[in-house]
């Protein structure tokens, strides 16, 4: 499913390179579940944001579901990533003006999915998540668990291949981080892909395989 090859991420300082990821070799598999471990400024969320497609690494070779990534032209790359891949993000990143509803709704938008068709399945999320009574609120009515079910309902509606999620629990307390890593575990089982960056050995074991990080290289796996 993904192949880097010799992927580093530099940004030059007085006209020196300062490297905050170097030669990075990774496989994953379909369906595999992932955890990114390592020190605050080891490059993990660097790592995850070169997977999905935000950034892009300064040289190496990137191939997502066979396609060369490092050559794909940006609009080539946007539409890989709406079509495979959602992202949970620790701060949430809902759209303030927007309803649960239309939050959720959002990535179908792009995707140009008919009105009908997208009722359908924003209903049938907001079913599986047990959130329908908060459909017409506002994120800022939403307490962090539930804002954080919210983005990951959003991160799943286009029924992605891959799902990275960038320290999912670090905003929750321990209760709602559980329920979050259950539910990963449950869609893991269901065939998702799930790469997660994350501090808590606890929520890493929830991985097959862990990858830890240091200085912006992969230290070892377990």
């Amino acid at each position: 499913m993904i192949e880097l090859r010799k992927i580093s991420k530099w940004i030059n300082i007085n006209g020196r390179p300062n490297f905050i990821l170097k030669d990075i070799n990774l496989h994953v598999k379909e369906g595999e579940f992932i955890s990114i471990m390592g020190p605050s400024g080891s490059g993990k969320s660097t790592l995850l944001n070169l997977i999905g497609m935000l950034d892009d690494p300064s040289e190496g070779e990137y191939f997502f579901m066979g396609n060369p990534v490092h050559s794909l032209r940006e609009k080539q790359r946007s539409h890989l990533y709406k079509q495979y891949i959602g992202f949970v993000f620790q701060a949430y990143h809902l759209i303030d003006e927007l309803t649960v509803y239309e939050n959720i709704e959002t990535p179908l938008i792009y995707q140009s999915i008919k009105s009908s068709e997208r009722q359908a399945m924003v209903a049938d999320i907001l079913d599986k998540f047990q959130i329908v009574g908060k459909k017409d609120l506002f994120p800022t009515q939403l307490s962090g668990g539930q804002q954080q079910l919210v983005g990951i309902a959003r991160a799943l509606i286009a029924k992605p291949k891959l799902l990275l999620a960038d320290e999912p629990t670090g905003n929750l307390n321990s209760r709602q981080g559980e329920e979050i890593m259950e539910l990963f575990q449950q869609l893991n089982n269901d065939g998702v892909a799930i790469i997660q960056v994350t501090h808590s050995e606890k929520n890493a074991a929830y991985g097959s395989r862990i990858i830890n990080l240091l200085d912006g290289r992969i230290e070892l796996t377990s």
